[in-house]
């Protein structure tokens, strides 16, 4: 059978090929080097790798020096001695030779260490070959590795830039402020954004590149990224001829960028078009397919955050709104006041909490200030925050006393079925007097800016936020008073103000101190400033701000009244309604009798907490009338009416509505539902 198959097949007379033959075909010469008398013979095709002929070779190693650069030579000559010694039986190594010409070619060699029968090194066998080719296809391909490389770190790196872009400027900014352009070689860029059936021209470079006209265009016309949108094909333009013969409109207005070639992608997202990107060349012929795959990797990528943000800036556009529609429209004019009032939204989240102010006017002259922060940011606060604000604003409109305003609206926070609870500030200022009663609900406390520019706190006992205080049935909030001298303004604000990224409060506090000391003194002006400021130092929180400025003392009108909250045992209370009614005295313009005024209503005040189990409500006004009268009313819970007695022996007590009945011009008592009300008048001089 092999018989007659060798003889039906025709095979050429030097078949099976000598070995010498496949060695000189690939390039490859061989060596035989005898250690013990050091020749080395080379053959023909080892002696075209040195570029010697055979006159210049004499069998001694020797005779290749003149090829085999210095610092090569010692590099071999080590690595043939570490072979010989550590008893290797091969080794190999890549060097350089310098060819006739003075070039520099790679040249690899491999040699078999043959030793005796007491393993002593006696010959080297081996083979020379050029490598140049082997290691330039080695770097190409090294090349083209660290080339993906890049272009993939490109990609990564450019979408981890995108999911920091909330907004389609930022996207933008992304793309013209990162070195993707530069390292794709792309000249400029151009990004359309699809609305109503047009193409919106969100984006284009380098300056003095846009075309007019193509702000908006169809879908329908002839444009690359109209086609592309239709298509929803990314299309390649390889060449100027291309371009301008398959958009000579659009090339008519650009071919003075030398543009050679271009790039659009369709920008997809959820499996439909939402604009078109487009990156132009110079100096660029054709694309290869991994360059067209990284491009349509870098589209999709794009898209997507893009979509991203258009939805953020829908979800802002109506957070903004609800927020906007919480707050008051309009701030009232108040006489004897300047207000300045401010929201600023947050940078992070959904642009939207439930920091709100409000400003409500009160008979007799008197004003509420208010300032509030919900917990949260997000739609269903800004819901809570309205709510809360409109019941706020009815009780203090009903005549309650600061302290139970802010407990009601606790109350009906509490009862509103949500697990958010809200910090808050209520000021009641009368602009008349100046008396500031001021309470707060877990919030910051106010500061004061004084007509010198000085700034300082406003400080005052607070209670716990709206809510919590329910929850837990600590509904008393002490009552601060303070005066407010013509000219110096009250800064509410909220807590976003204060709280900046890597700062404590009381380092924000400072700065917000020295700002206010520093800022200029146009209301108006100083509120954009603190607003901005925010701006700069990265504030991620809502910020709300209410300046209210009081100006020179207006005269006093009938009706206009003070009120405070005195709890049994708390002497600070009592303090301060001493303070109001000082105040007051003083502003009203009867500081003639302030001491027999402040005596008698200390008296009431006493009684009240003495002799009933609960606290006392201390209102101070002026009466209407022909003769002006100034009455203090105190007010408890019991029924039980008082009763002039003497004071015994002991004269320890007694003596309390005896003295109310020498000091007051007329004193009397009136039953309340369920308490009573003992009141006293005095008379005071016309202004």
């Amino acid at each position: 059978m092999d018989d007659r198959v060798a003889g039906a097949l025709s095979l050429p007379d030097d078949w099976p090929a000598h070995p010498d033959l496949s060695l000189a075909l690939n390039r490859m010469g061989s060596f035989d080097w005898d250690l013990d008398t050091g020749l080395m013979h080379m053959d023909r095709t080892a002696l075209d790798v040195f570029d010697l002929t055979e006159d210049e070779y004499d069998d001694r190693p020797d005779s290749l020096a003149p090829r085999v650069p210095t610092d090569e030579a010692q590099r071999l000559d080590a690595l043939v001695s570490h072979a010989l010694k550590s008893g290797r039986t091969e080794y190999g190594a890549y060097f350089r030779i310098q060819r006739r010409d003075g070039t520099l070619r790679w040249t690899h060699t491999q040699g078999f260490v043959r030793r005796d029968g007491a393993g002593r090194p006696h010959r080297i066998i081996g083979i020379v070959r050029d490598a140049t080719q082997e290691l330039a296809d080695s770097t190409a391909r090294r090349e083209l590795d660290e080339d993906r490389r890049r272009r993939t770190s490109l990609v990564e790196g450019t979408t981890a830039a995108l999911a920091h872009a909330r907004t389609v400027k930022d996207v933008i900014a992304v793309l013209k402020n990162s070195q993707g352009l530069a390292h794709l070689g792309a000249t400029s860029l151009v990004m359309g954004l699809l609305e109503s059936g047009r193409i919106h021209l969100v984006a284009d470079g380098p300056k003095g590149s846009y075309v007019p006209g193509t702000r908006y265009t169809r879908v329908d016309e002839q444009y690359p990224m109209s086609e592309v949108v239709r298509t929803l094909t990314p299309r390649f333009i390889e060449s100027a001829d291309d371009f301008a013969t398959s958009y000579p409109i659009l090339w008519r207005d650009i071919s003075h960028l030398e543009i050679t070639s271009a790039a659009y992608m369709p920008l997809i997202a959820q499996a439909r078009p939402i604009g078109a990107l487009g990156l132009l060349y110079r100096d660029k012929g054709g694309f290869t397919e991994d360059e067209r795959n990284l491009l349509m990797a870098l589209g999709t990528s794009i898209a997507q955050s893009l979509q991203r943000a258009m939805l953020y800036e829908q979800e802002h556009d109506l957070a903004e709104g609800l927020q906007q529609a919480m707050l008051p429209r309009r701030i009232p004019a108040v006489p004897g006041a300047q207000v300045a009032v401010r929201y600023r939204s947050a940078r992070l989240g959904r642009d939207i909490g439930g920091d709100w102010y409000d400003l409500i006017p009160l008979p007799g002259g008197r004003v509420g200030a208010v300032i509030g922060d919900v917990q949260g940011h997000d739609t269903h606060a800004a819901a809570v925050m309205g709510q809360l604000r409109i019941v706020l604003r009815a009780y203090a409109a009903e005549g309650h006393s600061p302290a139970t305003v802010m407990a009601r609206a606790s109350v009906f926070l509490h009862e509103l079925d949500t697990d958010r609870f809200a910090t808050c500030t209520y000021a009641e200022v009368d602009l008349t007097t100046g008396v500031v009663q001021l309470v707060r609900a877990g919030h910051v406390d106010p500061l004061v800016r004084d007509v010198d520019g000085s700034c300082r706190r406003m400080p005052s006992e607070g209670g716990l936020p709206l809510g919590l205080s329910a929850e837990f049935g600590r509904l008393e909030y002490p009552v601060g008073t303070v005066e407010l001298d013509p000219g110096q303004t009250m800064v509410l604000f909220t807590d976003g103000l204060v709280e900046l990224p890597g700062s404590d409060l009381d380092e924000g506090m400072q700065h917000l101190t020295a700002l206010v000391t520093n800022g200029p003194r146009d209301l108006q002006e100083l509120a954009d400033r603190l607003c901005d400021t925010v701006d700069e130092r990265g504030g991620q929180d809502d910020v709300a701000v209410l300046l209210l400025r009081r100006r020179a003392a207006q005269a006093p009108q009938p009706g206009g009244r003070l009120q405070q909250h005195v709890a049994q045992n708390d002497p600070e209370a009592l303090r301060s309604s001493r303070h109001m009614i000082r105040a007051a005295v003083r502003a009203w313009g009867a500081k003639d009798r302030a001491d027999e005024i402040e005596l008698a209503a200390d008296e009431l005040i006493t009684n009240a907490l003495m002799h009933t189990d609960g606290g006392a409500v201390v209102t101070i006004r002026v009466l209407a009338g022909p003769e002006r009268r100034l009455r203090v009313d105190v007010e408890d819970r019991s029924s039980a009416l008082p009763r002039r007695r003497d004071a015994g022996e002991s004269g320890v007590s007694g003596r309390g509505l005896m003295l109310v009945d020498r000091l007051a011009d007329v004193w009397g008592v009136e039953s309340r539902g369920s308490g009573k009300c003992v009141w006293c008048e005095f008379l005071i001089p016309a202004r």
